[in-house]
């Protein structure tokens, strides 16, 4: 069966099951410190009040006019009614009631349509000028996040006067910890305590976003109802996203009753469009804090926001500033001598200082390079399996960093290296799986204080129905092993521009080498269509890329296009054996040398010697073979002749001319010598001459040979015949 999804409870319906989808800005009551009334225009007619408003106003509202209240309210607040009161609410101080008392009326514009006014009862203006100059100057000149947030909650506490003020940081898990704390001496210390994300539910961060400011003057109040309770304009709940009395969650408050606070103030601090974290102010006894020292309190919070982007913008000026300088060491790299990678881990700390690293690993190209505390290369390969596989889990596109401070937790194959590599940051480099930069971060085993125990938010009671917030706020103290120091944002925007610009060095690399591959390519490829020797180039798959002249004239006069290299097959006197051959080549990548004889033109048979090897990348990658062919014509001459050489030479000559045995004994004597001294040279010519000349050397030496055997039967025989 499928999971049954939760229902949206009303406001004040909400258990703790379901207290993230409670809709506690349709609250329906507010805070009896207060008067709210719902204005229909453009008739001004009031249509909904709360319900002590006509005790407040000494009349029922319901179904009067604005101006019958006070004429001079309307005429205050009519000036503003054109300013943006959808998204900010307006204040103006008027007189109202008998006898009258004076107001602060506050008016903003829900949703779903009306006037809301707010009325507070105020007394005369604080003199807050001096001391919000003083605090606007405090918090411009602190350099530093933990001496501006400091500086913040000693203002609030000063200007406020609540017996506890916290400056409250979000992680990217939405945990909280106090930062910074000014606190009542007696009072238990919650500085560095971290609140588990759950106990701000996601609704009450976005009304945090919009409404920046909210006060709970009594922890135990008594909700005061909206009469009617649904809007006549629409028949809903009122929308009180931006109402100043809005009543609070109940778990929300029973959770503060549970840590005996009694008042609370909170302003939020929003950086760059997002909640950074809250300056809560405690105190443990109800507490009213008037309009105008609210809204001091508000410009001090954007003060603090925009000092908090300032302080976080520049760290990541710094690390812009240390990007541009890896960018112009590595474009000097290529432009130089093309190593960039080498260049890239040039001194550690311009690499791993801005993301306080202790390691760094670069996957490029199926090498590994690293510097700093690293896994061993062949886990950094596993790593970048498994960044492939995020990748792709993500959708595989553009250079977005893939981040963890917890690896080991993640992946428990990587458990064995938590000490070098708890934390990864790494962004990829190009389209092509396993390239990436990578920086590592080793195990730091820490105790996490919370603030009461996270996993005990529920607590059941005497009756199991009784369920409630946690009631022991008791600082409980967390081992927390297998994890990283946490990745900043503004260490995650160093590594994006770190690895955008690596990627862009990498592709001009690329680029650049390209260009010069392809004018290599074009050069070479000109040389081997030219080459005296036959030659043929094939892919892995044996497709022919290259078939040169020299191999085109061994083949016959015309041929069709032969986009194979079994294609060949036909062209030699035994075919099968030649397949036979290829086969074992393209298949298991072994080289082969052999014989084969060719069908040539004019039907004449060619004797030719192959030399086939695979090429091999990396990594034992075959890329493709080369066959390179030698025509064994000169080969076979110079053997033929040297066969006759020995042939004609082999045995000693007997005389033409008739010779008597004494002379004949000279004459073969001689003729050994002779015969002896042409096959030394013969042998000489076989080991030291050009194949292609040896026939004609042979039969030179045959013929002078030949000649002096000739020389020395005449010579014999003159001189045996003279004596007589």
């Amino acid at each position: 069966m499928g999971s049954v999804p939760l229902a949206t409870p009303p406001f004040g319906e909400a258990t703790l099951a379901n207290c993230e989808r409670e809709q506690i800005h349709l609250a329906g009551s507010i805070q009896p410190h207060g008067v709210l009334l719902v204005v229909r225009e453009p008739d001004n007619v009031i249509i909904q009040a709360s319900a002590n408003a006509s005790a407040w106003l000494k009349v029922n509202p319901i179904g009067r006019a604005l101006s019958e209240l006070d004429g001079n309210l309307l005429l205050q607040i009519l000036p503003h009614l054109d300013g943006p009161l959808h998204s900010m609410p307006m204040a103006v101080r008027c007189k109202l009631g008998s006898p009258p008392r004076i107001f602060n009326c506050m008016i903003h514009r829900p949703a779903n349509g009306g006037l809301v006014i707010e009325l507070e009862p105020t007394e005369a203006p604080a003199n807050l000028g001096s001391a919000l100059d003083s605090a606007f100057h405090r918090i411009a000149s602190s350099s530093s996040m933990g001496g501006l947030c400091d500086e913040a909650a000693t203002i609030f506490k000063e200007i406020t006067g609540y017996d506890r003020v916290m400056v409250y940081r979000f992680d990217d898990e939405g945990h909280g910890e106090v930062f910074s704390e000014r606190k009542r001496p007696d009072l238990e210390a919650f500085l560095g305590n971290w609140y588990p994300a759950s106990d701000i539910p996601q609704i009450a961060r976005k009304l945090y976003e919009r409404n920046r400011v909210r006060l709970l003057v009594d922890v135990n109040y008594t909700p005061v109802p909206l009469q009617p309770r649904l809007c006549p304009l629409n028949g809903r709940d009122l929308d009180m996203s931006l109402s100043a009395l809005r009543s609070m969650s109940p778990i929300h408050q029973k959770y503060l009753q549970n840590m005996g606070v009694g008042a609370t103030l909170v302003c939020s601090l929003m950086v760059c469009n997002r909640l950074w974290g809250l300056i809560a102010c405690h105190h443990y006894e109800p507490r009213f804090i008037q309009f105008d020292v609210r809204a001091a309190c508000e410009a001090l919070a954007e003060a603090c926001a925009i000092r908090i982007a300032a302080l976080e913008s520049f760290a990541q000026s710094q690390s812009e500033l240390v990007v541009r300088r890896i960018e112009q060491r590595l474009v000097e790299a290529v432009s130089r001598d093309g190593d960039w990678q080498n260049a890239l881990f040039d001194g550690a700390q311009s690499l791993l200082l801005p993301l306080g690293a202790s390691g760094a690993a670069l996957l490029f190209e199926g090498q590994v390079t690293t510097i700093g505390e690293v896994p061993g290369t062949q886990r950094i390969r596993e790593i970048g399996n498994w960044l492939d596989r995020k990748r792709k889990e993500r959708g595989g596109q553009g250079h977005e960093a893939i981040f963890t401070a917890s690896l080991t937790i993640d992946e428990p194959s990587f458990l064995d290296i938590r000490d070098v590599a708890s934390g990864l940051v790494a962004v990829p480099l190009s389209a092509s799986e396993g390239e990436y930069l990578v920086w590592f971060r080793p195990e730091r085993i820490t105790t996490v204080t919370w603030g009461g125990d996270p996993l005990k938010a529920v607590i059941i009671g005497d009756d199991p129905s009784d369920l409630s917030p946690r009631r022991s706020f008791a600082q409980w103290h967390q081992l927390v092993e297998g994890k990283s120091d946490t990745w900043s944002l503004a260490e995650l925007s160093s590594a994006r521009m770190i690895g955008e610009t690596v990627a862009d060095v990498a592709l001009q690399f690329r680029s650049v080498r390209m260009v010069i591959a392809q004018d290599q390519l074009e050069s070479i490829s000109r040389q081997v269509l030219r080459s005296e020797q036959p030659v043929i180039i094939a892919d892995v798959e044996g497709r022919i890329l290259l078939l040169n002249e020299a191999f085109e004239q061994q083949l016959r006069a015309s041929h069709p296009h032969l986009p194979h290299l079994r294609d060949l097959g036909s062209y030699f006197t035994a075919p099968a054996e030649f397949r036979a051959n290829l086969d074992e080549l393209l298949r298991n990548k072994r080289s082969w040398r052999g014989e084969l004889q060719i069908a040539g033109k004019g039907g004449e048979t060619r004797h030719l010697m192959v030399r086939a090897d695979p090429v091999i990348a990396q990594y034992d990658r075959v890329l493709g073979f080369v066959l390179i062919f030698s025509d064994l014509s000169d080969r076979k001459a110079a053997e033929t002749a040297r066969a006759r050489f020995q042939e004609e030479l082999g045995g000693r000559r007997r005389p033409s001319l008739r010779l008597d045995s004494g002379a004949n004994v000279l004459y073969q004597e001689l003729a050994a010598s002779a015969v002896e001294n042409a096959q030394l040279a013969a042998l000489e010519v076989t080991h030291g001459a050009e194949v292609s000349r040896m026939p004609e050397m042979l039969e030179s030496i045959r013929n002078s040979t030949t000649r002096t055997l000739d020389i020395l039967e005449h010579l014999v025989w003159h001189t045996s015949h003279s004596d007589s």
